[in-house]
């Protein structure tokens, strides 16, 4: 849990180590989850069960990491929109690709985007990193593989969450595990700036 002088309080949620890094470690102690939605949801859930019983629920979960983008500026940061799960697809059954069957939220959810100054883009989250051709088929300006499992552990709560992505890579080939890495450090730089701006917002004196 990180909290400013007062209020309000803040989780901030990630899914690597990877990803956390020098200006970051400076300004936050994250819950690293793991990658992909079941280690995001699980993680996020036990956490948040946590502080209920400890009557500490945050005031404000922010989601925050990389993602990969072919609409996007490399390197970018982006407040999050929106939301979907490119997973689900019970079509056969009737629903619509996107739509979880019988449950109480829409394929698409809408996330605060606070900061000025920070653009905003939509994201897809998925259980796979998508590479190439696979970028058509998503309708959304990002992806990533966590920020909706987050999100329903949020929902699961009464916690509001937003969400803060980096763009590491989407252009061209993935070129293994360096291939998306190699921009991290910049992210993080930039990913820091943000978190100050959400700070500061929050104590602007």
């Amino acid at each position: 849990m990180n909290r400013t002088a007062s209020n309000p309080r803040y989780l901030f949620v990630m899914a690597t180590e990877h990803e956390y890094r020098e200006h970051l470690r400076a300004r936050i102690e994250p819950l690293i989850t793991g990658v992909g939605p079941v280690e995001a949801a699980i993680g996020t859930t036990i956490r948040l069960e946590q502080l209920r019983v400890a009557d500490a629920l945050p005031d404000l979960v922010v989601s925050l990491g990389s993602a990969g983008s072919r609409r996007c500026e490399l390197g970018g940061v982006y407040q999050i929109a929106s939301v979907s799960w490119r997973d689900m697809d019970a079509s056969p059954i009737g629903f619509p690709p996107g739509v979880t069957p019988f449950a109480d939220h829409p394929a698409t959810m809408v996330l605060p985007t606070p900061l000025t100054n920070v653009p905003s883009a939509t994201l897809s989250t998925g259980s796979d990193i998508v590479v190439g051709d696979r970028y058509a088929a998503i309708d959304a300006d990002l992806v990533d593989m966590e920020t909706f499992a987050v999100l329903r552990a949020c929902r699961r709560f009464g916690v509001p969450m937003m969400g803060l992505r980096g763009v590491s890579d989407g252009p061209g080939e993935l070129d293994g595990v360096v291939g998306w890495t190699e921009l991290l450090p910049l992210l993080d730089e930039r990913l820091a700036a943000a978190v100050d701006r959400l700070l500061l917002a929050a104590h602007p004196e």
